[in-house]
């Protein structure tokens, strides 16, 4: 089954910066022990670290005999650390989009192939497209809006609901650095009815600005939402789907919905480090990651949209993810010109959000 369009989504590259969790990573120590003692060590995102170990580690060990340690943080954090350090004993690194595409681009990673990674051969189009310039994908994710009906007062059900003066002081954005923050400038943008390519982003900003009102806080770790709904400092944030679960599940009364207008869209993908002394357990893994029959567990485990073409979600199991018609509603961001404009952005983001 198809999830997507090829022409949608055949994303060059996608994402700057962190996708959810916290910055707690394993020790330089403690991976370098793991080298040694011949375990495969695999740095992630810190989310859901126990259904992880669970659903994902535990199979793998039980069915290659290959242990597994892995440090946990963002993408941006994780990344940032392993450009820093050649000699480091990560052997498959998970980031969002582009920052992979960055360690594509600089050498940092080993490059796939079928017959490395039998599974690459069942990735939906889409995920096909990005394996040259980014690593393997194994799930995408998109941004929504996050809301609680009743606090808020009315239904929202489009981007520029967002804009409606009955929100102030009551709704929660991604920040510029986190992955979907750039994505919350392209939505700014479609507000102000501009191309932001156009304009570099002048008129995305403007209507930002015009938005701040409504603002009380920008996030860098979607997990923090949860406290903000459960607390009532707001009552409609924009968020990736991945989060859905973990806000939802400590505030029952909220919703996740999809603009009919549209998404945007990232996929986290795997890459073997170059450096890594252990790369057939590496491969071995990744070939794991996209296969039908986790991602099939993953899917309702961790809310992870499957990449593999053979995984058919059910109406309840597909809820909430970047499947199917939201899949098809999904745009994709041209990274290149994002990562050019990007300090820039970041300058002028501070400036407004940040006084």
């Amino acid at each position: 089954m198809k999830l997507f369009k090829t022409s949608v989504l055949a994303l060059t590259s996608v994402m700057v910066l962190a996708a959810c969790g916290n910055s707690d990573t394993a020790s330089t120590s403690d991976t370098a022990s793991a080298q040694e003692n011949g375990e495969l060590i695999v740095s992630t995102f810190a989310i859901s670290e126990d259904v992880i170990q669970s659903d994902v580690f535990a199979p793998f060990t039980e069915a290659e005999g290959i242990n597994i340690t892995h440090e946990v943080g963002n993408s941006s954090e994780r990344f940032t650390k392993l450009q820093n350090n050649p000699h480091s004993t990560i052997d498959v690194i998970e980031l969002s989009q582009n920052n992979a595409a960055s360690g594509v681009a600089e050498g940092m990673f080993e490059p796939l192939d079928e017959e490395k990674v039998p599974n690459l051969a069942l990735l939906v189009d889409g995920a096909q497209d990005a394996v040259d310039s980014a690593g393997a994908p194994y799930t995408m994710n998109s941004i929504g809006i996050i809301y609680n009906e009743e606090a808020a007062g009315m239904t929202i059900d489009e981007w520029s609901d967002l804009w409606d003066p009955a929100l102030e002081g009551k709704i929660s954005i991604p920040d510029i650095t986190t992955t979907f923050g750039p994505a919350m400038l392209h939505v700014a943008s479609d507000h102000a009815g501009v191309d932001i390519t156009t304009d570099n982003g002048e008129a995305a900003f403007q209507a930002l600005a015009d938005l701040k009102p409504n603002i009380t806080k920008t996030y860098t770790k979607s997990s923090d939402l949860a406290n903000l709904f459960q607390s009532g400092e707001i009552v409609a944030a924009v968020v990736g789907d991945f989060a859905y679960p973990i806000i939802s599940e400590a505030n029952p009364d909220v919703q996740y919905i999809v603009p009919e207008s549209g998404t945007y869209a990232n996929f986290n993908t795997l890459n073997v480090v170059a450096s890594s002394e252990n790369k057939e357990a590496a491969y071995a893994f990744i070939n794991w990651k996209l296969s039908e029959e986790l991602q099939t567990q993953t899917a309702s485990s961790l809310n992870e949209a499957p990449t593999n073409a053979d995984v058919e979600l059910d109406e309840e199991t597909a809820a909430n993810k970047t499947y199917g018609d939201v899949a098809q509603r999904a745009k994709a961001i041209d990274f290149t010109f994002v990562n050019e404009n990007l300090d820039e952005w970041i300058n002028t983001w501070n400036e407004l959000m940040n006084q």
